[in-house]
C-alpha cells in the first residue's frame, strides 16, 4: 500500500490505510456484509501490499466498522471502486456515504479524475448512495454476481469537463497475441455495426495482418498489416511510423524466422501502397491526434505495455474519443485474473503527457500510429 494516501476524521469515525495488522478483522466484516462474492483473506493480504490498490478502513470507539478498496488501473486516470462493507451492526449511521467521499479523495490524490463501480442490481440502499453522490449508470451486465443477480456499471467524474465515451463499440481480445486486430475489430464495427464482434471476424484479421514470428509463440500485427486489412474493409487508412523501419526484428534471435519476418513485412509495404495506404514518418503528439479524433478519425496506435498493465510487451490499443486533456481509449487485454471487467478496460481517460510517455515501444522508441477514417 502507498503509506502516503491521505486520512481523514469526522466526528466519532476516522478512517485511514488500512495496516496488515487490520486482516482479521476485514475478513469479519466481508463475512458479515455479503452472502457471496466475498474476497477472501489470501485476496485482502495482496491487496495490503499492492501498489496498485488503495484499502481504506472506518474506524470507531470500538474498532474497524467498515473498508472501502479501490483499484488503480496502471497508466490510465481510471479507478475502480472495487468493494465497499459495512458492519452490519453499524449500518445506518451514514458510514458508507463516508467510506465512498474517502475513496473518491484517494482516488483524485492517485491522480484518477474517473471513480467506477459496479453495484447489485437488486441493492436499492447503494444504488440511491452512489445516485446521490453523483454517479451515473454506464449499463447493466446480466448474471454478474454467483447467484446470477445482475450488476450496474457507474462512474463518476472526479474533476475536470465532462469525458467523452465515443461511439466505438468494446471488444476484448480472446488470445495473448490477438490485440492489434481486437483494435482493428473495433474500428472496423465503428464504421459498420454489421462486421461480427466474434473470435472468429478476430482471427481472420490476425491471419491477415500477423508477422508470423515474435520474440516467442505466435506472431503478432504490425501496423502495414493491420493498415491493409482495414483497408481492404473500404476504410481510409494512414500509417505513422518513426523510425520507419520494420519492426520487431531484434525480438527473433533465429535467423530464418528473422528472414520470413522481414519477407512478410516488406510484402505488406509493397501491398499497402498498391491498397492507396498512406504513408507518414511523422507521429502525431497526443494534442495533435485528439484534434484528429475530433474530426472523426480513429486511431490504432502501439504502446508499451509495461505503463498499461506492467510487462515489456508490444501492444496496441484504439483511441476513439478525446477532451481538452486526455485521450479515451479501449484497451482490448483484459486482466482477468485481477478480476478486470471491460468497465476497467474501456473508454479509459489517459492524460496526454502520460500518453506521449506509454506510446513508445522499444530501445529505438518506436511510434507506430494507424489512423482510420470513413472516406464519404
Amino acid at each position: 500500500m502507498d503509506k502516503a494516501s491521505p486520512q481523514a476524521e469526522t466526528g466519532d469515525l476516522f478512517i485511514r490505510i488500512a495496516e496488515p495488522g487490520d486482516l482479521a478483522e476485514l475478513f469479519r466484516i466481508e463475512n458479515a456484509a455479503f452472502a457471496g462474492d466475498r474476497i477472501s483473506r489470501r485476496s485482502f493480504k495482496r491487496f495490503l501490499e499492492s501498489t496498485r490498490a488503495r484499502l481504506l478502513v472506518a474506524t470507531g470507539p470500538n474498532g474497524l466498522v467498515g473498508y472501502a478498496l479501490l483499484l488503480l488501473r496502471q497508466g490510465t486516470a481510471l479507478a475502480r471502486l472495487y468493494s465497499l462493507a459495512v458492519d452490519p451492526a453499524c449500518r445506518g449511521q451514514g458510514l458508507g456515504a463516508k467510506l465512498l467521499e474517502a475513496s473518491e479523495v484517494a482516488a483524485f490524490d492517485s491522480e484518477r479524475i474517473v471513480l467506477r463501480l459496479e453495484v447489485r442490481a437488486d441493492n436499492e440502499a447503494a444504488i440511491a448512495l452512489y445516485r446521490r453522490s453523483g454517479y451515473r449508470l454506464l449499463g447493466r451486465v446480466e448474471a454478474y454476481y454467483e447467484d446470477g443477480c445482475a450488476a450496474l456499471r457507474m462512474e463518476k467524474l472526479l474533476h475536470g469537463p465532462v469525458l467523452g465515451t465515443g461511439n466505438a463499440p468494446y471488444y476484448s481480445q480472446t488470445t495473448e497475441f490477438t490485440c492489434g486486430p481486437a483494435c482493428a475489430l473495433m474500428a472496423a464495427r465503428h464504421f459498420d455495426r454489421s462486421v461480427p464482434a466474434e473470435p472468429l471476424t478476430e482471427l481472420t484479421l490476425w491471419r491477415e495482418a500477423t508477422t508470423i514470428y515474435l520474440a516467442s509463440g505466435h506472431g503478432g500485427c504490425g501496423p502495414f498489416g493491420l493498415a491493409n486489412a482495414l483497408a481492404r474493409r473500404g476504410l481510409s487508412v494512414e500509417v505513422r511510423l518513426f523510425p520507419d523501419e520494420l519492426l520487431f526484428l531484434n525480438s527473433v534471435r533465429n535467423p530464418e524466422k528473422r528472414k520470413v519476418l522481414t519477407l512478410v513485412q516488406e510484402g505488406y509495404r509493397s501491398e499497402a501502397e498498391q491498397l492507396g495506404v498512406a504513408r507518414s514518418e511523422h507521429p502525431l503528439e497526443a494534442t495533435a491526434l485528439a484534434a484528429e479524433i475530433a474530426q472523426g478519425t480513429l486511431a490504432i496506435v502501439l504502446i508499451s505495455g509495461y505503463r498499461m498493465f506492467g510487462q515489456k510487451v508490444p501492444h496496441w490499443v484504439l483511441v476513439h474519443d478525446a477532451d481538452d486533456r486526455h485521450l479515451i481509449i479501449h484497451d482490448p487485454w483484459l486482466e482477468r485474473e485481477r478480476h478486470e471487467s471491460p468497465a476497467d478496460a474501456a473508454n479509459l481517460p489517459i492524460p496526454f503527457a502520460e500518453f506521449d510517455r506509454m506510446a513508445r515501444w522499444g530501445r529505438s522508441a518506436v511510434r507506430a500510429q494507424i489512423l482510420i477514417r470513413k472516406d464519404a
